[in-house]
């Protein structure tokens, strides 16, 4: 009874740790991280692996993220040594060779269930979206220092972009890319050297490892940093591109309708 006591301790705790990191990983992307981004600090910072980018160093010269990383330090501190206790009570004591292998077969099929549901895209999707109603529910998160300097409100949100070499605006200028019709405004971007462009032309080609600073509709931003260069990724930019025509004839239905 011991050793099945331990193996549900165990894998419960795994469950919890995969669920603080994609809590890490949401409060991070509400702070103006590109999810990636935001997933990639998250688990450095809970695996103690300490990779030290660009990235990094904005993580730690920001208050809020500085704060959070913090905490997922703590979590990695209590929930290994938690772990550790766990393994020790699943397999301590007396009993056959069947019983332990049993424990090992309970303890391997309740691994693969958790990694199957951490890898699941439905499962992430919607976690990720109740994370982010509670985040902005209990928490000012999303209350940064350009908040007040762009008069932020509502679904818009200033946000961070890493460029992959696979992703949909690698390779490209950015007059070929019409953000603006979706409803994205480029502030700014960082080469991979560090350069930093405050006024991007349209002339302006991206490449693999810039970041781009975004401003727009929170669920636009979203999309931009899933879309991946091929037959795909140029439909859901046709999409976007509708769908912002829709709402700038919502908001100006709207406005009409106070004036």
């Amino acid at each position: 009874m011991q050793g099945i006591v331990g193996i549900v301790a165990f894998l419960t705790l795994l469950g919890l740790l995969l669920v603080i990191t994609r809590l890490a990983t949401t409060a991070l992307s509400l702070t103006g991280l590109s999810y990636e981004a935001a997933s990639f600090q998250a688990r450095s910072a809970f695996t103690g692996t300490g990779f030290t980018t660009r990235e990094a160093e904005r993580v730690v010269d920001h208050p809020v993220r500085r704060r959070i990383i913090m905490m997922l330090m703590v979590a990695r501190s209590a929930g290994f040594v938690s772990i550790v206790i766990s393994l020790i009570l699943s397999f301590a004591g007396t009993g056959s060779e069947t019983d332990r292998l049993f424990r090992i077969l309970w303890l391997a099929g309740g691994v693969v269930v958790l990694w199957f549901l951490a890898r699941s895209r439905w499962v992430g999707t919607y976690l990720s979206r109740l994370i982010d109603w509670a985040l902005r529910r209990w928490t000012n998160l999303d209350t940064r220092d350009y908040v007040s300097l762009l008069k932020l409100s509502g679904d818009y949100k200033v946000s961070e972009l890493r460029i992959k070499a696979d992703d949909w605006l690698a390779g490209k200028q950015l007059q070929e890319c019409r953000l603006n019709k979706e409803g994205i405004t480029i502030l700014g971007m960082y080469r991979e050297d560090g350069t930093y462009l405050g006024v991007p032309t349209g002339d302006t080609k991206v490449y693999a490892g810039d970041t781009l600073i975004l401003y727009g509709r929170t669920g636009a931003l979203r999309d931009l940093d899933t879309r991946r260069n091929d037959e795909a990724g140029q439909k859901a930019h046709e999409q976007a591109v509708g769908e912002q025509q829709k709402h700038e004839m919502e908001e100006k239905r709207q406005d009409e309708q106070r004036s």
